[in-house]
């Protein structure tokens, strides 16, 4: 399980605007890499749409904003079409990265027990070192909460 001070897993996945994104790739640069578990649901939606809404002012720190779920690179296009998204949205679909972060998990609905991801986001340093870590995430807030960590960097 990837936790602060630990160095971030190596990743590499396909985007659907970038091509293909790294651990490498995004050496010297903090990032935030955030999991949810389906695009076009409503916290997940409403959380790439927070993101994007703050996404100016993590421009202006240099924290690029990576959506990470299993979802294809077609459902991610139009995700982003959908609700005129400006992150990043990088295609996990074998669920490597996820197992690597620690957010494929059990989960339980209805006394429904199955595996999913867990909604996790991670704020990574210049130097690759994991900074600040949400699991569990509650969607309302959390934006801000990862922005103010991101300015402490």
């Amino acid at each position: 399980m990837t936790e602060a001070g630990s160095t971030v897993p190596a990743f590499e996945m396909e985007t659907d605007t970038d091509g293909k994104i790294s651990n490498e790739s995004l050496k010297g640069s903090p990032y935030v890499i955030y999991f949810y578990p389906k695009d076009d649901t409503p916290g997940c939606t409403t959380e790439a749409k927070g993101f994007t809404e703050l996404k100016s002012e993590f421009d202006a720190l240099g924290v690029k904003i990576i959506g990470v779920s299993k979802d294809t690179i077609a459902k991610h296009e139009k995700f982003r079409t959908k609700h005129d998204l400006q992150v990043i949205l990088a295609s996990d679909e074998e669920g490597d990265v996820c197992e690597a972060f620690g957010v494929w998990v059990e989960k339980n609905m209805y006394g429904r027990k199955y595996m999913g991801i867990e909604r996790a986001t991670f704020l990574v340093d210049e130097a690759g070192t994991v900074r600040n870590v949400w699991r569990k995430v509650k969607v309302k807030g959390h934006v801000d909460a990862v922005l103010e960590a991101a300015k402490a960097l």
